[in-house]
């Protein structure tokens, strides 16, 4: 009973989502720029971006700490990840997230996400090339998670998490919260997953900043965290005992962008190579071409599973097409133990 009834509680809080939002025209673009801790929205995992993000519902891996804490139930293995991410200008991007089973039914985990660059030159109006000092950006996000296999088709997940970001001398800070759900309809292979992350209260930054004039600026506007409600399908159309393809497609309500469609598709072949491949599109955009109202449209990926004493070590690379402000390569080694 409980479980239903959690499901229908998310199902009914999509709808509510998805009727207050218009899909068809694309008004997506009025919500920008109205939330925070913009780095929550980088994508974790070169195995997930290489699908196009289309995860939630394919979630069984220790990224999962990221995509759906309900996906924590989705394998026996305890694990642990490193993904490094080259990102835009250059910024770095670094997760580690590790997971246990205490056990067949409940696990835990612990994540840290960081996003930051090396020093930069202050510049001024007077000073163009610089005045010789030097500030810091860096945001950080720590989350503990949770997920129980409730009963042999139904998970749930939750993830509490810690979010910083420091610019200079001003900071601020964040608590919030990650929702998962993880059903297998019972037809065949096929699941489906509902998800609500970076749900919170508004943020303000802290600090006292000094204008060009020599005043002080220490009251700031508050800003509402990137919370987005998405809901995922995934199924294998083939598989054999060499070959298996999974295809995922997954729809992301966002509070500060337009509404998007993912979808992907990951072939494995003898357990040890995988390809994938991944394409996002705005709703309102047309299908093909590029997307002209989001960042980045295209993925790919590849990975490798090596088997080293009585673990096994995965290796995975996903390109990403950014439009007009280039590419971004991820790499992640899972360690499942």
């Amino acid at each position: 009973m409980l479980n239903r009834l959690l499901v229908i509680t998310f199902l009914i809080g999509f709808a509510i989502q998805f009727s207050q939002s218009q899909l068809i025209p694309n008004l997506g673009g009025q919500r920008a720029g109205i939330s925070a801790f913009q780095f929550l929205k980088i994508g974790v995992g070169a195995r997930a971006v290489g699908v196009g993000e289309s995860f939630i519902a394919m979630a069984n891996d220790v990224s999962a700490l990221y995509w759906n804490p309900a996906g924590l139930t989705q394998f026996p293995e305890d694990q642990i990840t490193f993904s490094h991410t080259e990102y835009l200008v250059d910024l770095k991007h670094e997760f580690f997230g590790g997971v246990y089973h205490l056990t067949s039914s409940d696990a835990i985990g612990v994540s840290l996400t960081s996003l930051y660059t090396d020093p930069m030159e202050i510049t001024t109006e007077t000073l163009p090339k610089g005045t010789g000092r030097y500030f810091k950006f860096g945001d950080l996000a720590i989350g503990l998670s949770y997920a129980r296999r409730m009963t042999d088709q139904f998970s749930f997940g939750i993830t509490i998490k810690y979010i910083e970001e420091t610019l200079d001398i001003l900071k601020m800070r964040g608590t919030m919260v990650d929702l998962g759900t993880y059903y297998w309809t019972g037809l065949g292979s096929s699941r489906f997953a509902i998800v609500i992350i970076n749900f919170g209260a508004d943020v303000t930054p802290s600090g006292t900043a000094t204008t060009f004039d020599g005043g002080k600026v220490s009251s700031f506007q508050s800003f509402s965290p990137p919370t987005q409600f998405k809901i995922g399908f995934a199924m294998e159309p083939y598989e054999t005992e060499t070959h298996k393809i999974t295809t995922s497609i997954e729809l992301n309500h966002p509070n500060d962008n337009a509404e998007n469609v993912h979808l992907g598709a990951e072939y494995k072949w003898e357990d040890w190579l995988f390809v994938r491949a991944g394409f996002k599109r705005t709703i309102g955009e047309t299908l093909l071409g590029r997307d002209n109202a989001a960042s980045n449209d295209i993925s790919f990926g590849v990975g490798v599973l090596v088997p080293v004493l009585t673990s096994k070590v995965g290796f995975d690379y996903s390109f990403s097409n950014y439009n007009l402000l280039g590419t971004v390569h991820r790499i992640s080694v899972n360690l499942a133990y």
